[in-house]
């Protein structure tokens, strides 16, 4: 009996594709409300100052999603499709899910390039990509989480380790693990998405020897309703209070670089460390490391229950 194919929908927030792309992205996010000139303007400076009119940003998932299409086809040949399904940009989930169906895909596996679940990050990908399979007659589990896949965690912690190593000559070093805050209601929810990356880091923290470390948060939404915190600037300020003279950060909630970490971190935090008379050093991030690249193509073998039927 021949192998069956499985559609793998490989899911991320998205970025614009150039500069000319940002407004109609804004105002995805935004729910299908423009943002005001000053608020485009400020997401557009942003962009400007990490790519400076050029985008090479939306590159770095088209190469996750290759990267991880390669590791399947050495695991399993011809067994596994990759699609791409963005959350504010095309091609959005709902494309993906299609182009799936009009392959003929019966079978599928979804996965987020998002270690950690949170039902109002990855489970709100799930939401779409279901409904869609479901409308489309296509039978899709998922994999919701894998924030201490072995590989993972060895991935982050050579790149702890090595960070360290370059910041020998400051002392003391504080390690900063950080994620994207999300609002504060999670924790009525029962979320499980601030204990997972807790437990990340912890593993991190513990295979790299660095004991000096503690969580923070970034990238908070700009709503009425509290968000998670602290946020990474003032925790730079209290660890700076507390005599530290650097800082690596290890933003172990994103996967690659982009907006969140090129400037929010690069730029936003490394400003603020140098106000404070502190030296910031970042982890390089995952991108197409083979050992990500590995944990997610591990993380949908052992979703695919087809292959033992």
């Amino acid at each position: 009996m021949p192998k069956r194919t499985i559609g793998v929908l490989v899911m991320s927030y998205g970025t614009p594709e150039s500069m000319d792309g940002i407004e109609e992205y804004y105002t995805h996010i935004r729910r299908g409300h423009a943002p005001t000139p000053e608020q485009l303007a400020e997401l557009t400076g942003r962009y400007d100052a990490v790519v400076g009119g050029v985008f090479p940003l939306r590159e770095n998932t088209n190469r996750q999603v290759a990267g991880l299409q390669a590791v399947l086809d050495r695991m399993a040949p011809e067994r596994y499709v990759c699609y791409q399904g963005l959350k504010h940009a095309r091609p959005y989930i709902e494309d993906g899910v299609e182009s799936m169906a009009a392959d003929g895909i019966k079978e599928a596996i979804g996965i987020v390039l998002a270690p950690h679940y949170s039902v109002m990050s990855v489970g709100s990908y799930v939401k779409r990509a279901r409904e869609k399979a479901e409308a489309l007659g296509i039978a899709m589990r998922f994999v919701e989480s894998y924030h201490l896949h072995p590989k993972l965690i060895e991935a982050l912690t050579d790149r702890v380790s090595h960070g360290l190593e370059g910041l020998n000559a400051v002392k003391p070093v504080k390690v900063l693990f950080s994620a994207h805050s999300l609002p504060e209601k999670i924790r009525e929810m029962n979320d499980p998405y601030e204990q997972q990356l807790l437990e990340t880091s912890a593993a991190v923290a513990a295979g790299a020897g660095a004991a000096d470390w503690q969580f923070t948060w970034q990238s908070a939404g700009r709503t009425r309703e509290p968000w998670l915190g602290p946020d990474i600037l003032d925790t730079l300020q209290e660890v700076k209070g507390n005599g530290y003279e650097g800082v690596l950060v290890a933003p172990v909630g994103f996967v690659s670089d982009h907006l969140e970490v090129l400037y929010d971190l690069d730029i936003e935090a490394k400003s603020a460390a140098k106000e404070l008379g502190m030296v910031l050093e970042r982890i390089e991030m995952l991108n197409t490391d083979i050992l990500y690249m590995e944990t997610l193509a591990e993380s949908v073998v052992s979703e695919d229950d087809w292959q033992h039927e």
